[in-house]
């Protein structure tokens, strides 16, 4: 699996990219085309002014509502929605993935559930270098850091200030297997201990014992934007889907919330890891 990584430090807002400028400008012509001011259009879709300020300037993604409202409000004949699909080119990152690693970078919740690998967001470099080694196809030293450098700089996002709450439930079993060796899952586990004792960070263990499991259809990723609204996103072996439709979502905050409760509490969670790091 290739994880990604978010926008600039500090600011929650992603870095200017082309792409984002190009889709302000865009935007913005159509917006002055429909004689519209700023504060008339943030009325009408309804967002923030600052919101639709920002993604003039290229400094905010824009979401998939704001996209499909702006083609309504603005009769853009598509070109919106064909400007959006070329969003965000972020090197390091699969390119289904850059879409929600630019969404993460504004969010005020993450909650995710992984039964195959340990999140990018809580991987060690040892880690991330293992994980990225192992997986065909061959890469070349380039490859693997720039792989590798792009899940640590994401990780950025745990110093975001407004701080971001986050949840993270993980299969005991991705520690079990022991990826890059004792040594390096030793380094893991003291490194998941770490951030669970921050005061933004939820993290649960679910047991390798658990007959009633929410998560069989596979791992899962959720937030919550600034405006208070919920997406999610599922990835497979060689592409991802980001989820806006309000009733899929439901669907998955129900099986999150579902996975919270059958996952060992917080506490109890460092406790398993406590107890696993002994056992290496």
């Amino acid at each position: 699996m290739t994880d990604g990584t978010g926008g600039s430090p500090g600011s929650g807002e992603p870095e200017v990219s082309d792409s984002l400028k190009t889709f302000g400008e865009v935007f913005k012509a159509f917006r002055k085309r429909a004689g519209l001011t700023q504060e008339e259009f943030a009325e009408l879709v309804p967002y923030s002014v600052q919101t639709v300020a920002k993604i003039e300037q290229g400094r905010r993604f824009p979401q998939p509502d704001f996209v499909e409202r702006a083609e309504e409000i603005l009769d853009a004949f598509g070109a919106l929605r064909g400007a959006a699909r070329h969003l965000s080119r972020q090197p390091g990152l699969a390119s289904w993935f850059r879409q929600w690693a630019r969404l993460e970078a504004e969010a005020v919740t993450l909650w995710t559930y992984e039964c195959r690998v340990i999140p990018g967001l809580l991987q060690t470099e040892a880690y991330a270098r293992a994980v990225t080694v192992s997986v065909p196809p061959v890469k070349d030293e380039e490859q693997v850091d720039q792989q590798v450098l792009a899940r640590l700089e994401r990780q950025r996002l745990f110093q975001r200030r407004p701080p971001i709450t986050f949840s993270f439930i993980i299969e005991q079993a991705l520690i079990e297997r022991c990826t890059g060796g004792p040594d390096t899952t030793r380094e893991l586990i003291d490194h998941l201990l770490e951030r669970a004792g921050q005061f933004n960070v939820e993290l649960q263990i679910m047991p390798l014992r658990q007959p009633d499991h929410a998560g069989f259809d596979g791992p899962l990723r959720l937030l919550e934007t600034p405006e208070n609204k919920w997406l999610a996103y599922a990835e497979g072996q060689r592409g991802g889907l980001l989820i806006s439709d309000s009733k899929e979502v439901s669907i998955m905050l129900q099986r999150y919330a579902r996975l919270r409760s059958q996952a060992l509490t917080p506490e109890d969670s460092k406790g398993l890891l406590k107890r696993m790091r002994g056992a290496l």
